[in-house]
């Protein structure tokens, strides 16, 4: 196959797979609602945590990020075949985050897509992923917000990714991912300015 076409087909069969949403399926397997239709109405972790179910929400939880994680590793092994293993693999990280945001099977009503943020990053580098998760766990132990972990990780993840990955592909595809990221979190941004976001445990 042409290279390039190669890495089309890649690319889109990411953003397939990450289209694929872990809140909305899991919640059918466990005879919960819509996570579209109550609390938040963002398809993810979070929100299907308040059901209570906390199996459906950690196996939501694992779902996002493994998704992430498979689609830059396979795209990364698949691309060193046809010798554009770089440009495939930042691809793949781009197409899988739009995918869970915009995802095409649940009329393009995604998640914010911090877990599949999550598993993109351990899987382009266990040392960004390791880095960021310290910087989200520090900055929600001090201020008991997940949006605001998640906002310091998203603004943290291109510096970072450039120092554990370098002047590469990939390392330029988390600056869409992080800016995505921020516009996804515009509503907990302005909550968190007007001091309404709700704390962790609250």
């Amino acid at each position: 196959m042409n290279p390039s076409l190669a890495t089309l087909t890649t690319v889109v069969a990411a953003y397939l797979v990450g289209s694929i949403s872990f809140a909305v399926v899991v919640s059918k397997l466990f005879g919960l609602p819509d996570p579209h239709s109550y609390g938040s109405g963002n398809p993810g972790a979070t929100n299907v945590l308040r059901t209570g179910n906390k199996s459906a929400a950690l196996l939501t939880l694992v779902g996002d990020g493994v998704k992430g994680f498979a689609a830059v590793v396979i795209a990364y092994h698949l691309g060193i075949s046809w010798g554009d293993a770089s440009l495939a693999t930042a691809g793949a990280a781009l197409a899988v985050f739009l995918g869970h945001l915009y995802p095409i099977f649940h009329r393009f009503k995604g998640g914010k897509g911090v877990s599949t943020a999550a598993g993109i990053v351990f899987g382009l580098s266990w040392q960004l992923g390791l880095s960021l998760m310290i910087v989200w766990l520090a900055v929600a132990l001090v201020f008991r917000f997940s949006s605001l972990a998640a906002i310091i990780a998203a603004i943290a993840a291109p510096p970072l990714g450039f120092y554990f990955i370098g002047q590469w592909p990939e390392a330029w595809a988390l600056i869409p991912i992080a800016l995505l990221l921020l516009w996804r979190h515009r509503a907990n941004i302005r909550k968190l300015f007007s001091g309404t976001e709700t704390k962790i445990g609250a």
